[in-house]
């Protein structure tokens, strides 16, 4: 399909740019650590914190956001990102939850588990790439796909949580 001209560029990128460093130990650590505390969130709880990320959002900043936003994960996410010269528009990995951990730009949510970029890789399980479709993006104003993939504990080779990165399509 043209539609999806874009799926095989974006694989590549991400084989050769991404996976050498998508399971760092910071980002291993930090997942595992969320999904211990966070482990016990009922349904109610996650849509409290995710209504409180939304209110916060209006204003770019909050106690939830900051917290996200202002963590090491999200600063090693953000050099990614720049390292990456403009090709990569965002980065954000999820916890087991569906819930942001870290994030190198602040998104409009802090609940992911109701989106494809999580339901189609850590439900999957691993091993797992989905290269969403291209769109223009509302937050970055680029034409992006993003790509979603599968994060798991090196240790049990089991899902601990997934990683997405917006790709700037005009760009690669």
């Amino acid at each position: 399909m043209a539609s999806d001209v874009h799926v095989a560029p974006v694989t590549a990128y991400i084989d050769a740019n991404v996976r050498p460093w998508m399971n760092a130990p910071i980002i291993i650590e930090e997942l595992r650590d969320h999904n211990k505390r966070h482990a016990r969130l009922t349904p109610s709880d996650i849509n409290d914190m995710d209504a409180a990320w939304r209110a916060e959002f209006s204003g770019n900043t909050g106690p939830l956001i900051d917290t996200v936003i202002g963590s090491r994960l999200s600063k090693f996410l953000r050099d990614r990102q720049v390292a990456a010269g403009g090709v990569i528009t965002e980065i954000f990995v999820i916890d087991a939850k569906g819930l942001s951990v870290g994030e190198s730009e602040v998104s409009s949510d802090y609940w992911q588990g109701d989106e494809p970029k999580w339901q189609k890789t850590y439900l999957t399980g691993p091993g797992v790439l989905f290269v969403d479709k291209a769109e223009k993006d509302g937050s970055t104003q680029t034409l992006q796909s993003q790509a979603s993939l599968t994060i798991c504990d090196p240790q049990t080779g089991l899902p601990i949580g997934a990683i997405t990165i917006g790709i700037n399509l005009d760009a690669l």
